[in-house]
């Protein structure tokens, strides 16, 4: 095998109800499917600047993968009806989930490494960019067999969440998770500005109406999106509106069509220039302070920058989007695109093949319109609280 299959048949067979998750029939699936998922993203890896792979981060990540291959391997020639092989399985499962854990932050330090070391030139912080956006979009992916199959037959059934199918809820109530992300930004925002904005909800059923809006969908996903779009949003609204002590509410739209279930938020925090709206989402481009290397366990990935590149990651997996709108002066609006349909929602993942060779190796070509030599003076910078 040479590419990864689509998730999406095993997935949403597991979402019909967990009396049909068999095992059995996973651990075939994913001693087949990780290995080469795991071996695509290794090849890209190899394939990084020298420099930037002698980091001690990437060599961490590196080292981490490949223990993680060669666990799974080893499973290869195991009988399907060996229900010990079965049990030692996911308890390997377990053990390279918890081990990848810290993968975005340790490689976030890597790249920091390389900064300090080397600095950046315009082709290494596109190839790093290709690379580190399918780098950590094979992660959510990897992550996610690990995550159906453990807690599927890990033993542990989450009794706050008894209808979900591992990861999936078959009803995932989108405004409420859009409220518990509101709900952990504002307690993070009073902490930092003693105050944040309110926030103003409006809900249209376009597709079912008066019905709840509901979709297939993960909710950790969607709270990691809709989390790192509210700690921006009232940043940039607190710090726009200091002088006034008058702090404009975020409004959230949601709406459920027959093809999209769109999620708009919009502040009035001042917005940022149209030149740099790109930059947002780019991992060599932050400037925030040098962070201590955070944990899976303390605020994610504070001070890197990553939060909007990973947050359109996970919208982009299952076919979706994230895109901002800005209006300097006034404010931005954030919008995700969903997927209304769960058979719309098959996975988007990097495949390693001569053309991704290709885009590591090439030397790119000087742009064929001319770009302003300068930039304006004012570099102040947008970015997470």
């Amino acid at each position: 095998h040479s590419t990864p299959s689509f998730l999406a048949c095993h997935i949403f067979t597991l979402v019909l109800g967990s009396e049909n998750a068999c095992e059995k029939t996973s651990f075939m699936f994913l001693r087949q499917e990780l290995p080469v998922r795991l071996a695509n993203i290794m090849k890209e890896i190899s394939l990084l600047p020298d420099n930037l792979l002698r980091t001690p981060s990437v060599q961490l990540v590196q080292s981490w993968y490949v223990q993680s291959l060669q666990e799974i391997l080893d499973f290869k020639d195991k009988s399907s009806e060996d229900s010990g092989a079965i049990h030692s399985f996911t308890d390997t499962v377990i053990k390279i989930r918890n081990r990848h854990n810290d993968v975005i932050p340790t490689m976030a330090q890597g790249v920091i490494e390389y900064k300090e070391s080397f600095g950046i030139d315009p082709v290494t912080s596109q190839n790093v960019q290709y690379f580190l956006d399918r780098f950590y979009m094979s992660r959510i992916s990897i992550r996610m067999l690990l995550n159906q199959h453990s807690l599927l037959f890990g033993g542990k059934i989450n009794p706050a969440h008894p209808k979900h199918i591992g990861s999936i809820d078959p009803s995932c109530n989108v405004v409420e998770v859009i409220r518990d992300g509101y709900e952990s930004a504002k307690r993070l925002c009073d902490l930092y500005y003693m105050s944040s904005p309110e926030l103003i909800l409006e809900e249209l059923n376009a597709k079912s109406p008066g019905q709840p809006m509901q979709v297939v969908y993960v909710p950790s996903h969607l709270y990691h999106m809709v989390f790192e779009l509210f700690k921006n949003a009232m940043r940039a609204t607190m710090e726009h509106n200091a002088d006034r002590c008058i702090y404009p509410p975020i409004h959230v739209h949601i709406t459920l069509g027959n093809e999209d279930l769109t999620v708009k938020m919009s502040d009035r925090g001042g917005g940022v220039p149209m030149r740099k709206i790109d930059r947002l989402f780019n991992y060599m481009y932050s400037t925030a302070p040098r962070p201590r290397v955070e944990t899976s366990q303390a605020t994610p990935l504070a001070g890197f920058g990553y939060g909007l590149p990973i947050s359109r990651l996970y919208a982009q997996y299952f076919q979706g989007d994230l895109k901002l709108y800005s209006l300097e002066g006034y404010g931005t609006d954030a919008v995700i695109y969903i997927k209304a349909l769960s058979t719309d929602s098959i996975e988007r993942l990097p495949v390693y093949n001569k053309a991704a060779w290709k885009h590591y190796k090439a030397n790119h070509e000087a742009d064929d319109w001319c770009v302003p030599s300068s930039e304006p003076k004012d570099m102040t910078t947008f970015r997470s609280i």
